[in-house]
């Protein structure tokens, strides 16, 4: 077993860098983008209702919560959550943010194959989540202890955060289709115009980023435990 400095923290480090780029590249967007008013004068709540209703979604209730780009769509209750900042603004930010929402409303109701994955994993996934770390690290310590049932019980570690890289896989072309969506529908109801279509994409993207970044990470953590594992 190796001590002092682990040589396999290198792995993390070009994920850890395009995670800050990522959540930065979207603090940046949103702040351009939240300050420019969409050409419809349409607030995110608006924008939101309009796509809900035009998709035979009207039954799906809008409601505004707290927080900063805390919006979200639960499948589970069939309910669409708007921040104040997105909901009563009419920014190109606020409409792109709401209609990235209704795009996960409208998978939803097309019963979108990802999604509906996607939702099945997340009791599973918050299980995995919770304990590989912990197991991963009593595997650790077993094994430099020289435990024959160390690597075992790293390995049971291993395949519990395999779950979690497979949810982050699976949640990036459910994120991607909403973004899609959502531009789709800006467009085809005129929410946004041309002028606001560089506007809205740019926001898209960078929100996608993030999601794209938290795969790379979680991609970078496993192969990291496969090094420590295989050295042992």
């Amino acid at each position: 077993m190796y001590y002092g400095i682990d040589p396999t923290i290198i792995v993390l480090i070009p994920a850890i860098i395009f995670t800050i780029f990522a959540q930065a590249k979207v603090k940046s967007a949103y702040a351009k983008y939240s300050q420019i008013p969409c050409s419809s004068k349409m607030t995110g709540a608006q924008a939101a209702r309009m796509i809900l209703d035009k998709n035979n979604m009207s039954h799906v209730p809008i409601e505004v919560i707290s927080g900063t780009l805390s919006d979200n769509y639960d499948p589970t209750k069939d309910v669409m959550h708007l921040s104040n900042g997105i909901a009563y603004s009419n920014s190109i930010a606020a409409v792109s943010v709401a209609a990235h929402e209704s795009g996960h409303a409208i998978q939803d109701g097309k019963n979108f194959a990802f999604l509906k994955f996607r939702i099945a994993m997340v009791p599973i996934v918050n299980l995995a989540s919770a304990a590989s770390w912990p197991i991963i690290i009593i595997g650790i310590i077993m094994a430099g202890a020289g435990s024959v049932f160390g690597n075992t019980v790293l390995d049971i570690g291993i395949l519990l955060f395999v779950i979690v890289v497979l949810f982050h896989a699976v949640t990036l072309p459910v994120e991607l289709d909403a973004s899609r969506r959502a531009l789709q529908q800006m467009n085809a109801l005129g929410i946004i115009t041309a002028a606001d279509e560089s506007g809205a994409k740019k926001m898209l993207s960078a929100a996608a980023m993030t999601y794209v970044a938290a795969l790379a990470s979680s991609i970078a953590s496993l192969i990291r435990i496969l090094l420590i594992r295989g050295r042992d």
